[in-house]
């Protein structure tokens, strides 16, 4: 008997025990208070700042080529006689043999006169086609006769064109005549004679004088001679003209 109540009693206390193991108490587990987890500090985001955009230097603008101003034209159209002899002068003051070749007579060509008297047999004639490039030749020409001694005159046209056709600042300095003669001299003037007036106009540009020094003694004129085609004309003369003893 008292056996069997230690057993009961062992039994009780067994179940007892198998039973406190199998139910889990809330209280039994340990309250560990969990660490307050640091709050991860949200990243501010940084206003992307403005990337100030580089300034670019300006290149600088190439300099625009200054036009300069175009000489007035000289021609109407038809241009008149002084029209005419305008552009040729100028040509001749610069050496532009092309642009006075196209005045030049097609057929007669020009006929280059050193002293007022123009002698047909003798004077040197030019075509079109030759005073194209007559200023860079090489080749010395007859033009007539020195005033005074007689020589011939054998010379290149550079150094002719230099001597007996623009000797002098006829461009600027010039007094212009029409179918007029202004310097006048001990040599026979016989132009009219060669190119009558009826169907030639000349232009004359005259100096008084060079030097002051010399009194009016180297005086200088340039006759161009135009052969009147209608309303057109065409260069056929250019008389140079000075003082001779």
């Amino acid at each position: 008997m008292k056996k069997f109540w230690y057993i009961s009693v062992l039994a009780g206390v067994l179940v007892l025990s198998a039973c406190s193991e199998t139910e889990p108490s809330e209280q039994s587990q340990p309250q560990n208070p969990q660490a307050e987890q640091p709050q991860a500090e949200e990243p501010q985001m940084e206003e992307p700042q403005q990337e100030e955009e580089p300034q670019v230097e300006e290149e600088p603008q190439a300099e625009q080529p200054v036009e300069e101003p175009q000489e007035a034209v000289d021609e109407g159209m038809p241009p008149t006689a002084k029209e005419a002899a305008t552009t040729v002068l100028r040509a001749l003051k610069s050496g532009d043999m092309e642009t006075v070749a196209a005045w030049a007579h097609p057929e007669r060509g020009v006929r280059f006169s050193p002293y007022a008297y123009i002698d047909p047999k003798k004077d040197q004639v030019l075509t079109r086609e030759e005073m194209s490039d007559v200023m860079s030749s090489n080749t010395a020409r007859k033009w007539g006769e020195f005033a005074g001694s007689g020589k011939e005159i054998e010379l290149t046209y550079a150094d002719y064109h230099e001597k007996f056709v623009y000797d002098a600042n006829f461009f600027d300095d010039a007094e212009v005549g029409l179918n007029k003669s202004l310097g006048e001299g001990t040599t026979v003037n016989n132009l009219n004679e060669v190119y009558p007036k009826e169907t030639h106009d000349f232009v004359e540009y005259h100096i008084e004088g060079v030097n002051p020094e010399y009194g009016g003694v180297d005086w200088r004129s340039l006759r161009l001679v135009f052969e009147k085609n209608g309303m057109d004309r065409s260069l056929v003369g250019i008389v140079h003209d000075e003082w001779t003893p």
